[in-house]
């Protein structure tokens, strides 16, 4: 029992040491590495599938050991909470001994201020203890002391307390700051949507079922999510000549709070790094891309119009992919079997600045200056009504290796350009929206995070301006001549920069006058002895 319990203690004041927290918080700066290099599922869900299956080798080791999921992973989550218990453990003691140094008066002189690295001894005449007084008056910012014994009069001052309390205000602010990260974890929530411009169908944000993406936190069922619903009337896209994005913005309206039950619309400009706050959630604008409008005439004469969203490939071009589906109109065959015979899908490339490279179609500016798609357009049973889940950005394969999906041409299209199927069938290529993709983010903890950010610099900007100092002035007479021996030594408890000067400025400030002045030793140095 007693070797368990020495055990447990040992271990206990190894996790608790101040080198066990540095160590701790070195090891979760290194754990976050991950997740700058790789990317995170609760980012961008899409780069990840992909970047897996880029890497059939590497990918699923990496997702396995949950190098997509860094900041939520069992092994960053170990570091965290141990790195808050040891910095607990280890702060306690040291409040504890703080307020006991704050409360208690300076320590008496050593016996002989000879031996301290920085030491002056001058003679004056007058009184010891007027000159004492003096001394102690001019002492502003110190913690002063006057005792009086056989010898003569003693002064003991000391400063820098605020050192150890910047020191212990950063790290408690470190502790909170870990506190509300985590809070925010538990309490917050992510969802990712894209939505349609110019005229697309909106978003609500009431469910967790209205995103394309939704990462509660802990605590969160998605049952008490606050209600925004916005439209994307216009979106602003500025490229460099090289084609590189200089500037994203969308004009937004939204409803959120009374605004929902006055039907009363809110305009806002949305744009990177600027987002929308409302009732304690954030809207960022993340990116953007293109939806094609594809309008098929089906054999009896009657449309189906899809415009859906199709992937970038190429973020420097934009040169997106996608896939569409297009069931029949009610009535055109009343037999459900002969109606998914005659589904139509599409499938292929949308370049929106058309370039040729022989026949094969690319893309040589992001902005929509002349569309271009390239697809294959098919008939069959596109899996409608299959119940099972299916990429937006893909055909199933196996509907197509079963022969349920038949291609039926192979065309390049302008806008406006059409096509017609063998059945007589159309498909017109009709135009490009911009979609932007939007993340609300709920984090009931972010004004803490700012505060104990804030603190936590504050903090660290005391410990490193304020220095701890102590000096003691004895004041002797002596009993042949009547003459005052004042002897002052100073010694630095923390860093010894600018110690000398700092300590004459004080000698010169504090003892006698040049004039009166019958002896003055040298100013010593550290490590000289008398």
């Amino acid at each position: 029992m007693t070797r368990a319990f020495a055990y447990v203690r040992n271990t206990w004041r190894a996790l608790t040491s101040m080198g066990t927290a540095l160590v701790l918080l070195f090891l979760l700066a290194l754990a976050a590495i991950p997740g700058a290099l790789w990317p995170q599922r609760n980012v961008n869900p899409s780069t990840v599938g992909r970047y897996i299956a880029d890497n059939p080798r590497v990918g699923p080791w990496l997702d396995r050991l949950q190098v997509f999921d860094v900041f939520s992973s069992v092994w960053f989550t170990s570091i965290y909470v141990l790195l808050f218990v040891s910095l607990i453990g280890c702060l306690t003691p040291r409040v504890i001994e703080h307020a006991r140094s704050v409360r208690a008066a300076p320590v008496r002189s050593p016996r002989k201020l000879t031996r301290l690295p920085k030491h002056r001894v001058v003679t004056a005449a007058g009184d010891p203890q007027a000159l004492a007084d003096a001394v102690a008056a001019n002492l502003r910012g110190w913690r002063t002391i006057t005792r009086r014994s056989s010898e003569g009069v003693e002064i003991a001052a000391e400063k820098g307390y605020l050192r150890e309390a910047g020191n212990l205000v950063f790290h408690f602010s470190l502790i909170g700051l870990l506190v509300a990260v985590a809070a925010g974890k538990l309490f917050g929530y992510e969802g990712n949507v894209i939505v349609i411009a110019n005229g697309g169908p909106g978003f609500c944000s009431a469910s967790p079922a209205a995103f394309d993406a939704f990462r509660p936190g802990t605590t969160v069922d998605g049952t008490a999510l606050y209600p925004i619903c916005l439209r994307v009337n216009n979106f602003d896209a500025e490229f460099l000549p090289t084609g590189q994005a200089a500037s994203f913005s969308a004009d937004i309206v939204y409803q959120a709070g009374d605004d929902l039950v006055n039907d009363t619309w809110k305009s806002y400009r949305l744009k990177v790094n600027e987002p929308l706050r409302v009732g304690g959630n954030r809207v960022y604008l993340l990116g953007h891309g293109y939806a094609p409008t594809f309008t098929v005439t089906f054999p009896d004469g009657q449309t189906r119009s899809h415009t859906v969203q199709w992937q970038p490939e190429d973020l420097q071009t934009l040169l997106s992919s996608g896939a569409m589906r297009f069931d029949p109109p009610a009535g055109s065959y009343p037999d459900p079997d002969e109606r998914r015979k005659n589904q139509i899908a599409i499938e292929g490339l949308l370049a929106p600045t058309e370039q040729r490279d022989g026949r094969l179609l690319s893309s040589a500016f992001p902005a929509p200056n002349d569309p271009a798609v390239a697809i294959d357009i098919y008939k069959g049973d596109t899996g409608l009504d299959s119940g099972r889940p299916q990429s937006i950005f893909a055909l199933d394969k196996r509907m197509i290796e079963q022969g349920r999906l038949t291609r039926m041409a192979r065309v390049n299209l302008r806008l406006g350009e059409q096509t017609r199927l063998e059945d007589g069938a159309v498909v017109r290529f009709d135009a490009v929206s911009d979609f932007v993709s939007l993340q609300v983010s709920h984090d009931p903890a972010q004004i803490w995070v700012l505060v104990f950010a804030t603190t936590m610099m504050a903090g660290l900007l005391v410990s490193l301006i304020i220095r701890r100092r102590r000096i003691w002035v004895k004041i002797r007479t002596d009993n042949d001549t009547g003459a005052l021996t004042v002897e002052m030594g100073g010694l630095a408890r923390t860093d010894n920069a600018g110690w000398g000067d700092e300590f004459d400025r004080l000698v010169t400030r504090l003892l006698p006058p040049a004039p009166e002045l019958a002896q003055r030793h040298p100013l010593k140095t550290t490590g000289q002895r008398r």
